[in-house]
């Protein structure tokens, strides 16, 4: 630890617009490759089960294959808010375009409305009147191959989305996953048609819809808490933590924290000494910036409010804003 905080100092670093953008822009190109590799996979999915569709008839792996195309075609508006994210700021959204990641959020939470609404109504169609699966042991390899290649892309998808702080691919793989659930359906379906039991398909059809209305919630809440601003609470008091063992920092006021896209920005108030000067507070300020920076993951830009503390601070509240990232022009004292 000693070792690597003596690294950390001596090695030349910054914390300008560019540095940020750079690595917001790392997370967009792993997302867009996240994306590309799915995409393929779950194309390569549907193509082998579409072969299988055609040599046995079979009514369900047919909408198991129509509902891995559409999961793929999901990464459509994700490479949209991807591309959209690169976009620098301007002076209508000052903020950037991240926010589209939240856009292609919803469009992914109502594609597993759309899902579990499918599944449902097939494994209806069918315990009203079953129908009989040829080639039962093609089925069952086309179903396993289905399985296999979305929760593949599942996985990928939820791990690199919580990596780069993307609600929108995280969920966009819980949709992977759905596709999965529907894929073992398929497979328990023809296993009781193996066994002489034409209701198995459609009963376990039910259990499933089921079971993607779970992962729909999970999706939901995790978009739903994105577009209120909520993060975890954790963060917070990770910043307050920083915040507390800044020198000159003698009380942590407040901090906010919300994502943009998939960076997290800060504004927060600290308290300083009311006799300190300009000067010192604004190296105060920057310094907390500084921590809050390096020490928060995933963390892009933070604004520091440093306000006097004692009897002038509380007759004038002035307040010391830096804000570094964004930019570079020296703080001023604010009456």
């Amino acid at each position: 630890m000693v070792l690597a905080r003596v690294g950390h100092a001596v090695a030349p670093h910054g914390h300008d617009t560019a540095d940020k953008t750079d690595s917001a822009l790392e997370g967009s190109d792993r997302g867009m490759r996240v994306l590309a590799v799915s995409f393929a996979v779950l194309m390569l999915t549907a193509a082998v089960q579409a072969v299988i569709v055609v040599a046995s008839g079979s009514v369900a792996l047919l909408g198991d294959t129509l509902h891995n195309l559409a999961d793929a075609l999901t990464a459509v508006p994700l490479a949209i808010a991807f591309s959209l994210g690169r976009r620098a700021a301007n002076r209508r959204y000052t903020y950037g375009y991240g926010r589209a990641e939240d856009l292609a959020g919803i469009v992914i939470v109502a594609l597993i409305a759309a899902s579990a609404a499918l599944a449902g109504y097939e494994a209806v169609t069918r315990l009203l009147d079953p129908q009989e699966i040829r080639a039962v042991g093609w089925v069952a390899g086309a179903a396993l191959a289905g399985f296999a290649g979305n929760e593949w892309v599942a996985r990928y998808r939820i791990r690199v989305g919580r990596e780069i702080g993307s609600a929108a691919l995280v969920a966009d793989g819980l949709h992977a996953r759905t596709d999965g659930f529907t894929s073992l359906a398929v497979l328990l379906g023809a296993g009781g048609a193996a066994l002489g039991i034409p209701l198995a398909d459609p009963v376990v059809g039910l259990l499933i819809t089921v079971a993607i209305c779970f992962v729909l919630r999970d999706a939901a809440r995790e978009i739903y808490h994105r577009l209120m601003d909520a993060v975890d609470p954790s963060l917070v008091d990770a910043a307050e933590r920083v915040l507390a063992t800044v020198g000159g920092v003698r009380r942590v006021e407040s901090v906010r924290l919300r994502w943009i896209g998939h960076a997290l920005h800060a504004e927060v108030e600290i308290l300083v000494d009311h006799d300190m000067s300009v000067v010192a507070a604004h190296r105060v300020a920057v310094e907390a910036e500084h921590r809050l920076i390096h020490e928060l993951p995933r963390l892009r830009a933070a604004t520091v409010h440093t306000d006097p503390d004692g009897p002038d601070g509380a007759d004038h509240h002035a307040s010391l804003t830096t804000h570094r990232p964004q930019s570079r022009t020296p703080a001023t004292w604010r009456p």
